[in-house]
This record gives structure tokens, sequence and C-alpha cells, in this order.
């Protein structure tokens, strides 16, 4: 997605190499909603042939880039892992656990209720980052614990440099990514792969 790219590199602020790109000006903080509406009809476009009966997240950065995806596919049920399983999630849940590379790799469970996520479904699965890998991998565990089905994963930046990316796809993942970075430093900037 050629806008996505080219906001990386306008608004983009990388801190060191191969590390953190924060696009907090327009993803991830504040947020564009117009342009978060073009993201999700970019993943419309990239899912056209599958059938979607739900999309799920993580909260909180992926939930608004979920919500315009949700709109472009006809207002579909969105749902999005909790990170604190709070009084107000009643009844079972599903979980699994994450290994989160921009918090220090400390792991944290993820919870889905019971109630929102179905035996037969189809899902896809959206969100901000892919780098390692852990939190798509727990979303996917959460679908397979409910019987439901994984469709894909649509991610706005993929750190292709990190593995998650092609383990998932040798697993047998479709991963659609708007925008893969090979490379990224403070010097020469965002190199994303053809």
């Amino acid at each position: 997605m050629e806008q996505l790219k080219q906001r990386i590199r306008e608004e983009g602020k990388i801190r060191g190499t191969n590390e953190i790109l924060k696009v907090d000006s327009f993803l991830n903080h504040q947020m564009d909603v117009a342009f978060l509406g073009e993201i999700g009809k970019a993943f419309r476009d990239r899912f056209a042939d599958c059938q979607v009966d739900r999309i799920l997240t993580i909260e909180a950065s992926g939930i608004a880039i979920a919500y315009g995806a949700s709109q472009a596919f006809g207002n579909l049920p969105l749902v999005f892992a909790k990170k604190n399983k709070t009084k107000n999630i009643a009844g079972d849940v599903y979980i699994s656990q994450v290994e989160s590379f921009t918090q220090s790799k400390r792991p944290y469970n993820i919870f889905v209720s019971k109630d929102f996520l179905h035996a037969g479904e189809k899902v896809l699965i959206i969100d901000d980052f892919l780098a390692n890998g852990s939190a798509l991998h727990a979303l996917i565990e959460i679908v397979h614990q409910a019987g439901a089905e994984v469709v894909g994963a649509g991610i706005v930046i993929e750190k292709a440099f990190q593995p998650g990316g092609e383990l998932l796809r040798k697993e047998g993942v479709r991963v659609e990514s708007l925008a893969r970075i090979q490379s990224m430093s403070e010097e020469t900037g965002v190199v994303f792969c053809e």
C-alpha cells in the first residue's frame, strides 16, 4: 500500500537499527481515522476471496485498525483479546500467552470470552505490527481453542527482517502485510521489501 509506505517515510520515527518503528502520529496513538478506513479497504481487497464471519485483534493498538477492517467488510463482528481478565469478563474464556517484542519480552496472558468466538466461524486476524509473531500465534491458538478457522492475518506493518512472518507462512497461515520492511535505521531510514 503505497500511501502507507509514504506515511511511514514521512512520519515514522526509528529507534535503533532494526528495533522500534514509531508510527504513533497516525496509527496507534493518534489515529488518522480516514486513513484507517483506507487500511480497512486494503484488507478487504486482500481477503476478498475469503469468507470472513468475524474479525479478531488484540488490545490496544489493533482495535482501531480492526474497526476499519470491520466496516470495510460490511460491519462484521469485531472481537479483541484483552490483556487482563477484568471483573467485567463474565464466564469462561479462551486464554493464550504472548511474549511481546515491545514490552521487554515480558510474557502476558490474553483472554477472549467464549461468548464472542464460536466453533465453525471463519476468523480474520488483524494487527498493527508483525515482528516475531508471538501475538499472532497466541490469537491463532485462541481461534483454534474455539473450534473456529483462521482464514488469514492482515498486518499493517511487517518487520520482514524478523522471523514472525516467515514462520507463520511456513505453518500455512495466510499473512497479508500492507507494508513489509526489509531494514530500518536512524541513519538510513526505512527500506521496504519489493
